[in-house]
C-alpha cells in the first residue's frame, strides 16, 4: 500500500529535499495541509497537483 499522507519531513523527503521548511514555503504558496491539532500532513495528490500547477513550461 502506498502512503497518501506525509508529515513535512517525509514530504520534503519526496520531492527530493532534505529539509521541511521547503514545504513550509510550498504551503505559503498555496499547497493544501490537512492540520489537526499541532500535527501537520500533506496529502501525496496534493504535492503532485499543485507541483503540476506551477509547472513552467518556458523561462522568458
Amino acid at each position: 500500500m502506498e502512503q497518501e499522507y506525509f508529515s513535512l519531513t517525509d514530504a520534503a523527503k519526496y520531492l527530493g529535499y532534505g529539509s521541511k521548511h521547503v514545504v513550509y514555503d510550498l504551503i505559503k504558496a498555496g499547497m493544501p495541509v490537512i492540520k489537526v491539532g499541532k500535527t501537520m500532513r500533506v496529502s501525496k495528490t496534493a504535492i503532485d497537483a499543485f507541483m503540476k500547477a506551477h509547472e513552467v513550461t518556458d523561462e522568458k
